[in-house]
């Protein structure tokens, strides 16, 4: 392909249609993440605004609407399974715990409301697939904020129009220091299998390359292979305080990832093809600034705009907006539920490939 071609006509939220309009948002599950990460990015949005705050606390929801102009409810979660403050918003921001999503998720779509709802879409498949089905009749969108980024979706067209000639190989890798970034506390809930999951690390972190990289290469799994193992007494109680796993493709592409939760802060995807290869990082994590290279065979290496220069937001601010765009033009935002199964069916197969040490078919 001509890059120079593809490098003039990059457009910035190549998604936006919506010209005007506001999404009134009820944030259901206060904790650091929706504090300090998904309030803030909203206030720096277009289209959507943060109204009603959804705690287990009373307290703590009280506290967030003080420090917000725009947050005109403060209820608990039993007043919102109720339908307090219906009124009062649109849609609804679901981040609890991966196992209490089901449930708010359901009194959502029963207040006819849209959802977007953090991934993992829940603990397990089977509660995940009652997810769905309980959100069959409103608008659910599962917040896979990588694949509103733009430089990722500047990386799945370069993919898509042959930049880097057929794709052969992806890895991705995201590690953090869990205790460090999330909670001092090792009894914290992403190391509780009831509330968690599966695990501690694929789950939270190898969804991430997993995920993205389904997006850029426009693939499904068919089927993985995995290793994993904990060290440290914080992790007794799951298996993967560290993890590798490996993934085919429908399209014949294999995929290399890593996650750890005792480790550097880091994160990458690279893809590699018969004619090239693209490079992002950091990914995931969410810093500036974020560098996507496309290396050639001739040894030319191109640095992709990364789209966002002139936005005031981040990724958050991105996928809020674009889930905003779709709601309030009355199109199905994306990536849906049934997207998000496809995620939930392969994390089940890694933890299974881990267990047993034998490749597992994703069905």
């Amino acid at each position: 392909m001509a890059v120079d071609d593809y490098l003039s006509n990059v457009r910035q939220r190549d998604w936006e249609e919506l010209e005007s309009g506001t999404l009134r948002l009820a944030m259901v599950g206060l904790g650091w993440w929706t504090r300090e990460q998904a309030i803030p990015a909203v206030e720096r949005s277009k289209f959507c605004e943060t109204t009603v705050a959804v705690s287990s606390s009373r307290e703590k929801a009280e506290a967030v609407a003080d420090e917000s102009a725009t947050v005109d409810a403060a209820i608990t979660y039993d007043e919102f399974v109720d339908g307090e403050a219906t009124d009062e918003y649109d849609a609804v921001y679901v981040c609890t715990p991966n196992a209490y999503h089901l449930p708010y998720v359901e009194a959502a779509a029963e207040h006819g409301k849209a959802v977007l709802c953090e991934k993992p879409m829940e603990a397990t498949l089977d509660r995940a697939e009652e997810l769905v089905a309980a959100a069959e009749d409103v608008p659910l969108m599962v917040a896979y904020r990588m694949q509103t980024d733009p430089q990722v979706r500047r990386m799945r067209e370069l993919v898509r129009d042959g930049a880097v000639g057929d794709p052969v190989a992806v890895h991705g890798h995201m590690g953090q220091q869990m205790l460090d970034i999330v909670s001092a506390d090792p009894d914290q809930w992403r190391l509780d299998p009831e509330l968690a999951g599966y695990g501690a690390t694929v789950m939270d972190l190898g969804i991430y390359p997993l995920n993205t990289s389904r997006f850029v290469l426009d693939a499904d799994p068919v089927s993985v292979t995995a290793q994993m193992h904990s060290e440290d007494e914080a992790f007794r109680n799951v298996p993967d305080q560290h993890a590798t796993f490996s993934i085919r493709f429908d399209d014949g592409t294999y995929a290399s990832c890593t996650a750890s939760q005792h480790s550097h802060l880091s994160g990458h995807l690279r893809v590699a093809g018969t004619e090239g290869e693209l490079l992002l990082e950091p990914a995931y994590l969410g810093q500036t600034p974020q560098t996507l290279r496309l290396r050639q065979p001739d040894e030319r290496e191109v640095e992709i705009d990364d789209g966002r220069r002139d936005v005031t937001g981040d990724e958050m601010t991105e996928e809020f907006d674009y889930f905003a765009d779709r709601v309030l033009r009355g199109v199905t935002p994306s990536p849906d539920g049934e997207h998000a199964l496809v995620d939930m069916r392969t994390l089940a197969a890694i933890y299974e490939a881990a267990d047993t040490g034998e490749r597992v078919a994703v069905e």
